[in-house]
């Protein structure tokens, strides 16, 4: 589990650090069609089962945004844990 949740959070700062050379554009595109991805697959799934490495992930993420974002949220990051 410990290997999983290390490999996880190494490929995202990966992809973080790839994130950072690309075009403000670029970026917001790949958010709209991130957010219609998500909009597509919530209508299909009627509740995802996240494993841990995926909780404590989204948890940690989750208490980077800003206090007005994350009030907006399904879930906290208390209820992600728990």
């Amino acid at each position: 589990m410990l290997v999983r949740l290390t490999y996880l959070i190494a490929t995202r700062i990966f992809a973080w650090l790839f994130l950072m050379t690309r075009s403000a554009a670029t970026k917001n595109v790949e958010i709209l069609i991130l957010r219609h991805e998500l909009a597509v697959l919530r209508r299909q799934v009627t509740s995802p089962k996240p494993g841990w490495p995926d909780r404590a992930l989204l948890a940690a993420l989750s208490r980077l945004l800003p206090r007005a974002l994350r009030e907006h949220r399904i879930v906290s990051p208390r209820t992600l844990l728990a």
